[in-house]
């Protein structure tokens, strides 16, 4: 039995969502705050079989994609006015932790 810990991105939260329905698959879908860009994150936490990690990691990778954002960056210039530009960064993708579990239970 392994836990799988899946934080991805709000904009693709739904359809992965979506595909654990299809594919039977439970999980735990919880809403978190991301520390860089202080946006909406979704983590999943899921209770699997060993013999269906590569499945559902296959499933957070198909449904979390990398995509290009612009941001522009906060100025702390003392008395002065300074002009910023959006700078291009990427997100999205998913961070996935797959841990032991010795015990579950359903109850």
């Amino acid at each position: 039995m392994k836990m799988i810990i899946a934080i991805v991105q709000d904009k693709d939260s739904n359809n992965l969502s979506n595909a654990f329905v299809e594919a039977d698959v439970r999980a735990t879908k919880l809403a978190t705050t991301g520390g860089f860009l202080r946006s909406g994150n979704t983590t999943f936490m899921i209770g699997i079989e060993d013999d269906r990690v590569a499945e559902v990691l296959a499933l957070i990778k198909h449904a979390s994609s990398k995509r290009a954002e612009y941001i522009t960056p906060p100025v702390n210039v003392e008395g002065q006015v300074e002009r910023t530009y959006p700078v291009e960064i990427k997100v999205g993708g998913a961070t996935v932790f797959v841990l032991p579990v010795e015990q579950f239970f359903h109850f």
